[in-house]
């Protein structure tokens, strides 16, 4: 009974053994691939990354930081909205400046006033109390040298009917009468002759001071309004309504480090391509005047012939991509700025890109063309031989052939 039991599992293995086999054994149909891999059109390239960026003359994008600090009040613009130089993106709570500014404002006219007060010196009241004055003191005068003429005449006639001391006495009082009438005299002129010229050159610099720091404060006002410098498409504005930002940005929560308040780029008729080719491969770059090159947006099976703008002759560590200020990198690598027309494009300024650089055979005028799909590129590709060498990302793959399987 056993041995029968034995048998019969050794026959039920066996022919699960036998059934798993064959559905192991099936061949099953692979997928097809969601899009085909970057392949070179030149018979010789260099493959580089690639960053798209605002096609512009220098720099990559307008970093905006605001001049002032404070929380911000008002957002005007949104993402993705073209605006022209000057335009106001964001404002900056200014309440504190805004008064700071007026009472300088009142300052400088209360000096400007004060100056103008100088100018228009003598004033018509006060000049006619002067001349008031100096009538007065002849007045005076005429009085006491009268009285005197009579005392001394009455004195040299009959000395006896008037004493020399009221004679004395008369002649000092036209003395005292003829020195307040100089006095009297010389204010009128004072008067007439209007403000001192060091003071009016005095207040005058007291204002042009006052103007000056007004003028200083309306300048640090129009800071708290955050303004475009150049027309452009706002690609990123990283802070809103009561976010507080200073001169070196806003604070970003992810990344918990400052990031520009505004990113902006010029207008996207055209964007740029930023290569970076490895310092190892300098030396094969074609010429200026016969470089090829054709972006492949990953992801998909698009295709764009690139425009050659210029080479940035400054070999800087690769850190661009990964965008880690503080990373150690031995590679070292050299960018190569190219430019295409975007149309309707997928593609947007900060999106990774594989490019393959190549050499054309006589020196070509840049015609950067619509983006093209990968039958359409197989058109334009020159022949393929057996071999197509393909210059890659690290020494190891420099000058080695595709091989069969992969072509």
């Amino acid at each position: 009974m056993r041995n029968k039991i034995i048998f019969g599992v050794s026959i039920i293995g066996l022919i699960a053994g036998l059934v798993g086999a064959y559905l192991f054994g099936l061949q099953r149909a692979s997928q097809p691939p969601v899009f085909k891999p970057a392949s070179s059109p030149y018979p010789t390239a260099i493959f580089a990354n690639g960053i798209i960026e605002s096609d512009q003359s220098s720099g990559s994008e307008i970093n905006i930081y605001p001049e002032v600090a404070g929380p911000i009040t008002k957002v005007l613009v949104h993402e993705g909205q073209q605006v022209l130089a000057g335009a106001t993106l964001l404002c900056i709570d200014d309440s504190v400046q805004k008064a700071t500014t007026e009472q300088l404002r009142l300052q400088a006219e209360a000096a400007l006033s004060l100056l103008m007060e100088l100018k228009a010196q003598p004033r018509p009241e006060n000049l006619a109390i002067t001349e008031s004055q100096v009538t007065v003191a002849e007045a005076n005068l005429k009085i006491v040298h009268d009285e005197y003429a009579k005392r001394l005449a009455t004195h040299n006639l009959a000395p006896n009917s008037i004493s020399k001391d009221e004679v004395d006495t008369a002649g000092d009082a036209v003395t005292q009468a003829q020195a307040a009438l100089d006095l009297a005299t010389k204010q009128n002129n004072l008067t007439k002759a209007g403000a001192w010229s060091y003071d009016i050159a005095n207040q005058e610099k007291a204002y042009a001071s006052l103007k000056q720091a007004y003028d200083a404060a309306s300048a640090l006002l129009d800071k708290y309004s955050v303004k475009a410098n150049v027309d452009g498409v706002v690609l990123s504005v990283n802070a809103t309504v009561g976010s507080y930002v200073s001169s070196l940005g806003a604070y970003d929560t992810y990344t918990q480090g400052a990031d520009p308040l505004v990113v902006m780029g010029s207008p996207q008729n055209y964007l740029a391509v930023r290569c970076y080719v490895d310092e190892i491969l300098v030396a094969r770059l074609p010429a200026s005047t016969q470089i090829q090159a054709q972006m492949s947006i990953r992801g998909s099976d698009l295709k764009v012939p690139l425009e050659f703008v210029r080479v940035q002759p400054y070999v800087s560590p690769k850190i661009e991509l990964s965008n880690e200020r503080q990373e150690q990198v031995d590679l070292r690598v050299l960018p190569v700025i190219f430019r295409f027309q975007k149309g309707g494009a997928p593609v947007y300024p900060g999106q990774e890109v594989d490019v393959y650089i190549g050499q054309g055979s006589a020196p070509i005028k840049p015609n950067p063309g619509p983006i093209l799909s990968d039958s359409q590129v197989s058109n334009l590709s020159p022949a393929s031989p057996a071999l197509r060498p393909v210059v890659g990302d690290t020494p190891s793959q420099v000058g080695q052939p595709i091989p069969e399987g992969q072509r």
